[in-house]
């Protein structure tokens, strides 16, 4: 087929026939995009940690003690699997991975209780995940605290009436919400922010990719040295064109499909996310064609991208709290598309802000996009110059 005299069509045809020849690229450029989505919101669809397998440890061995124990067991937390009759045992347990807590109920239990005094329970958390931890101690507090207002009611008012008796457990009546996360899950709170990276490292490679094997084809050119190839904009917009249409309809399969499959919060409009998806491609599109000029093998980008998936996702503030990230490292995150469309992307699917409400994130992924568009071109710049020196001393 003849292709069009327009160099910003030769380039974009030249750009998507590499693509589609080159199994390596169609891997990070197609099937990591469509497929880690699915493995991220598979492995993490279960939300909440639910009948977590603890252990009791019961010195006290009154019905005091056997009602609180039955009351932690009844909890959706936590299940009591065993009860041993030593720490010791109950540590063995934990250290074979039949349990993931322990409950200790000390002796003085029941009596300390009788006396009008405060009592004490042991709660021992296998912290080789936070959401043992979390799951135990919800499941230990709220059985506590619903026997606090049992104790205070029948031990310390007399003479009372079904209406003081109530205000006496509830002195003040309050009402849970919770925003944004329902459930609590940890689905819900990770994979909308895992999926805006995705995207950004998943065009990175496959940019990187595409750049190293053209400098292995023309011996160290990211261009062929031929006169489609002699305007800086053409290739700049044309090799980002092929990337931004190519990630614009993987942008729309991850906040749209993704979402329904798996129940996650989706409260954007479409326009809403057309708004956001279109300077945050295009700041990803243009920073990954910059950064791939320092790729001079197929391989490299790999070595240069992958490894800042993880740091990338704590410098966006989601994972790690943004006011505590020092001054220094938030400049280092500020470069980076992912650090201002992980927060506007969450603000907008999780919590129904509008395009408005996402201002300071907008006018930071436009002016980024902007930067990186004028790096590429002086990248392209200079690679024309040694395009056509080459052609010159050939």
């Amino acid at each position: 087929m003849k292709k069009p005299t327009f160099p910003i069509l030769h380039v974009w045809l030249d750009e998507l026939s590499e693509i589609v020849k080159d199994e390596g690229i169609l891997i990070f450029i197609i099937l990591l995009p469509i497929a880690y989505p699915l493995l991220y919101a598979m492995i993490y669809n279960t939300e909440t940690q639910r009948e977590l397998p603890i252990c009791v440890v019961d010195d006290n061995m009154s019905a005091r003690s056997r009602d609180f124990i039955r009351r932690v067991d009844a909890t959706s937390e936590v299940q009591v699997a065993a009860h041993c009759t030593s720490m010791a045992e109950a540590q063995e347990l934990m250290r074979r991975r039949h349990v993931y807590g322990i409950l200790r109920i000390p002796a003085e239990f029941d009596q300390r209780l009788w006396r009008g005094q405060q009592a004490v329970v042991g709660l021992y958390s296998d912290l080789t995940s936070m959401l043992y931890y979390k799951v135990e101690y919800l499941a230990v507090i709220n059985v506590a605290q619903e026997l606090n207002r049992n104790i205070k009611v029948r031990e310390h008012q007399t003479n009372t009436t079904r209406r003081e008796e109530q205000l006496a457990r509830w002195p003040i009546r309050f009402d849970e919400v919770k925003l944004y996360n329902s459930a609590g899950g940890f689905a819900a709170f990770l994979i909308p922010p895992v999926l805006m990276l995705i995207l950004q490292q998943a065009m990175c490679l496959g940019v990187g990719m595409s750049m190293g094997r053209s400098r292995e084809r023309f011996r160290g050119l990211v261009i062929p040295p031929t006169r489609h190839y002699k305007n800086t904009l053409a290739i700049v917009l044309g090799k980002g064109l092929v990337y931004f249409l190519l990630f614009m309809l993987m942008a729309f399969y991850m906040a749209v499909c993704v979402t329904r499959w798996f129940g996650l919060p989706q409260l954007a409009h479409f326009w809403d996310l057309l708004g956001f998806f279109v300077p945050y491609l295009l700041a990803c599109v243009y920073m990954a064609i910059f950064w791939s000029s320092f790729i001079y093998r197929r391989e490299d980008c790999i070595l240069l991208f992958v490894f800042m998936s993880v740091p990338l996702l704590f410098l966006s503030g989601v994972s790690w709290p943004g006011a505590s990230i020092p001054p220094l490292w938030r400049a280092v995150g500020a470069v980076f598309p992912s650090t201002w469309g992980i927060n506007a992307y969450v603000r907008i699917s999780g919590m129904g802000a509008s395009l408005g409400d996402c201002r300071q994130e907008l006018m930071a992924l436009w002016v980024l996009a902007g930067v990186y568009f004028l790096l590429s071109c002086f990248v392209y710049m200079f690679e024309i110059r040694k395009a056509v020196g080459r052609t010159i001393l050939g």
